[in-house]
């Protein structure tokens, strides 16, 4: 999604789902999709963030959101400077680091990322309730979880899945097991 671009209208809402433009303001009107009016306007404006788990609530196709920059989030006390340029230049991503737990809760919020990227390898990050924080927050709950760790055996993997993660990628960072993540 395009940073620019985080509010849409109604009509923007219909092409997207696939619906008239009044379905989406019985949607709006009844509570379904959140969304604030314009005041003095009847017309309505639908956060794309609440688009997006209305999309997941209700398995609605996501394929015709607005595109653009994958935004990224790195949450580690030694940021790889290889990883962010690679993340940067080679995959086209908007990247943020956070270098501590309260750094990263602020920047999660502030810039919505679709991708988050967080060091288990880093002794110094209070990782425990990164992913219950994560998806309690209603307009994060789409972002992508992903552990950059070393599991050795195969219990240890599915572990890091059951605490809330999607997915993890080892350490030291491989371009493209990045690459295959962001998709």
């Amino acid at each position: 999604m395009s940073k620019g671009k985080n509010v849409l209208t109604t009509g923007e809402v219909a092409k997207i789902c696939n619906v008239a433009p009044r379905t989406v303001s019985k949607w709006f009107d009844n509570g379904q999709l959140r969304g604030y009016r314009i005041p003095g306007s009847k017309d309505r404006r639908i956060p794309v963030s609440e688009l997006i788990c209305f999309m997941k609530e209700n398995n609605i196709p996501s394929n015709d959101l607005p595109g653009g920059k994958t935004r990224v989030l790195i949450i580690e006390t030694n940021v790889d400077a290889a990883f962010v340029e690679l993340l940067g230049n080679h995959c086209d991503c908007e990247v943020q680091t956070a270098q501590s737990n309260c750094q990263a809760g602020l920047m999660a919020q502030k810039f919505e990322p679709h991708v988050l990227f967080v060091n288990l390898m880093d002794q110094d990050l209070d990782v425990k309730d990164i992913c219950r924080s994560v998806r309690s927050c209603r307009q994060l709950q789409s972002t992508k979880i992903i552990a950059i760790a070393n599991p050795s055996s195969e219990p240890e993997a599915r572990a890091l899945l059951q605490k809330g993660f999607d997915s993890y990628i080892s350490y030291p960072v491989n371009a493209d097991e990045v690459i295959s993540q962001l998709n």
